[in-house]
């Protein structure tokens, strides 16, 4: 006899998905206020330093924006067609927030290097002003996107994306009072290169994150040789094999498997004592098993 047992667990994103909303909104606001500054600002100043510190603002921006529209795609009940719902909007647009990250980390490199030759004058003192206040606003963005209580990938990566933007601002006050004591030109250069550096670093994060939760692997804090041994151990389970776990979204790990137990027993009983283990031992509360009798010519095949 088998026995077909699929077992699904729903995920609220409703009172979580609105004040996860409400704090990207008010990061994004800070954001894009001060990315304007910066940019009047790096334009009078001739600071490449804090052009590319806007840059990376905007990304930030990019960043939080599609996290706020992703958001409200997640937060769309199942429907026939998306059985999951539209939970992996938010890997779609940390794909996208992470390859434009790298676009112009390269581009913001190029310019950076030709300055080093060609070092323009720069205006230490007002770098120096807007890089302490732009490293004020980052501190402030990251504590709003502290306070939402989901951590999906986009508000990691948002958040990530603040953080590395408060070093930005940070190596461009360096860089400004570097020029106003030595009057070394170059090292606006090399805070650039510095903030492209720390753009890959975070693109690249992003683009590999997503792009293992696309293709279906393994989420990172799960070891799938310890969830087949703990399946295997589990008591009454003489066999377990098609064994995937994936992640449909951030924080969201599914698992599906065929197990085996002996002939007479209590498949449902199993299934119960297995979803539990999962759950406690490994977080994962979506899962599908497929509990079956061992058939008796088995047994005695692995026996003799």
């Amino acid at each position: 006899m088998a026995h077909d047992h699929g077992h699904g667990h729903g995920h609220s994103h409703g009172p979580s998905a609105d004040a996860d909303r409400r704090w990207l909104t008010v990061a994004l606001l800070l954001i894009v206020s001060f990315m304007v500054v910066e940019v009047v600002v790096g334009l009078i100043a001739s600071s490449l330093a804090l052009l590319s510190d806007a840059a990376h603002m905007l990304t930030d921006a990019g960043a939080i924006a599609l996290a706020l529209v992703a958001a409200g795609l997640a937060a769309r009940p199942p429907t026939r067609r998306f059985t999951f719902g539209l939970g992996r909007a938010e890997i779609l647009a940390a794909q996208a927030n992470g390859a434009t990250l790298l676009v112009l980390a390269g581009v913001l490199a190029l310019e950076s290097v030709r300055r080093l030759f060609e070092p323009p004058e720069v205006e230490g003192g007002l770098v120096i002003v807007v890089g302490v206040l732009g490293a004020l606003v980052n501190i402030a963005s990251a504590w709003a996107l502290s306070r939402s209580e989901r951590r999906g990938l986009n508000v990691e990566g948002a958040m990530a994306h603040v953080l590395m933007d408060l070093y930005g601002s940070v190596a461009a006050v360096i860089a400004g009072v570097v020029i106003v004591l030595t009057g070394f030109g170059e090292a606006d250069g090399i805070a650039a290169l510095l903030v492209s550096a720390l753009m890959v670093r975070s693109g690249w994060r992003l683009l590999r994150d997503s792009g293992r939760i696309l293709l279906e692997g393994t989420p990172k804090d799960i070891d799938i040789n310890e969830v087949g041994t703990a399946l295997a151990r589990a008591d009454g389970v003489v066999e377990v094999h098609d064994l995937h776990v994936w992640e449909v979204t951030s924080g969201f790990p599914a698992l599906a498997a065929h197990v085996l137990v002996r002939e007479g027993d209590d498949c449902h009983g199993r299934r119960r004592q297995l979803e539990s283990l999962l759950h406690e031992r490994f977080g994962i509360d979506h899962t599908t098993l497929q509990v079956d009798h061992q058939h008796p010519d088995r047994l005695l095949t692995l026996g003799a």
